[in-house]
């Protein structure tokens, strides 16, 4: 028995062991937008689970970043489970959340005095697993920082999603820096899908993929997060026009 015994923690540890070298890879599951133009972008047809995904507004301003953290809410919202949400500032807006399907009842806040015990709690979420995802705002995410993120993602199988928010201009250069996030999403607010009526017609971003493992860069233009979570790709997407937008919101 005692052999028997050793010989199984023998066995574990070695696949730990060629796990921690990479010569494992472990089966990963992946949460689809449901659109096929973006799906197609992304390996395995969706944003994989056990893994970090980075996003932030196109601009150094509030708008950008409300639609960054709505696209990660909406995101969390697709998950199954509980969403923890780490954040240093108390300015998040719970309705705003509930509008793209995160209801309050599913997320659990954790507010942190400053931004490194932010990583902290969300490293400890990503670690707890059984959460449907784990939500995270930093200004600064070094390297160092998110290989350990990806980390405790790999060995929980959460998703992670970090919102990078800027407090000064000055600040928004440090996205420039490279993370070892799976993808990385840049979001910016478009004019609005026009109606045939007067009134204000649902809103549109445009999401730019800039760096996606084992993949290529792509950019779309979306329509925001409807009460389920769920984007859809623009009518402009398939005219082009949408190039014309993006000149107007980047000139």
């Amino acid at each position: 028995m005692a052999q028997t015994a050793a010989n199984a923690i023998i066995s574990k540890l070695r696949d730990r062991i060629q796990h921690l070298e990479g010569a494992v890879a472990r089966p990963k599951t992946v949460l689809p937008f449901g659109v096929c133009e973006i799906d197609e972008r992304l390996p395995g047809g969706g944003l994989a689970y056990g893994a970090i995904h980075e996003f932030a507004g196109g601009g150094a301003g509030a708008v950008d970043g409300a639609a960054a953290a709505l696209f990660a809410a909406g995101i969390a919202a697709r998950t199954k489970g509980k969403v923890v949400w780490c954040l240093a500032r108390p300015d998040l807006f719970a309705p705003a959340l509930a509008q793209v399907g995160l209801h309050p009842d599913r997320v659990i806040y954790v507010e942190a005095i400053k931004e490194d015990y932010v990583l902290e709690s969300f490293e400890e979420a990503l670690r707890f697993g059984g959460l449907g995802a784990v939500v995270g705002e930093a200004v600064r995410l070094p390297m160092v920082v998110s290989r350990r993120l990806q980390l405790a993602a790999e060995g929980s199988g959460t998703i992670g999603l970090v919102i990078r928010r800027w407090r000064r201009q000055t600040e928004a250069g440090d996205f420039g820096h490279p993370t070892a996030a799976a993808t990385r999403w840049r979001i910016s607010v478009l004019p609005s899908e026009p109606l045939p009526v007067l009134g204000v017609g649902r809103a549109r971003w445009l999401a730019e993929l800039i760096r996606v493992k084992a993949g290529e860069s792509a950019d779309f233009v979306i329509g925001a997060c409807d009460g389920q979570g769920r984007i859809s790709i623009s009518s402009d997407a398939a005219d082009g026009s949408y190039k014309t937008l993006r000149s107007v919101h980047t000139g």
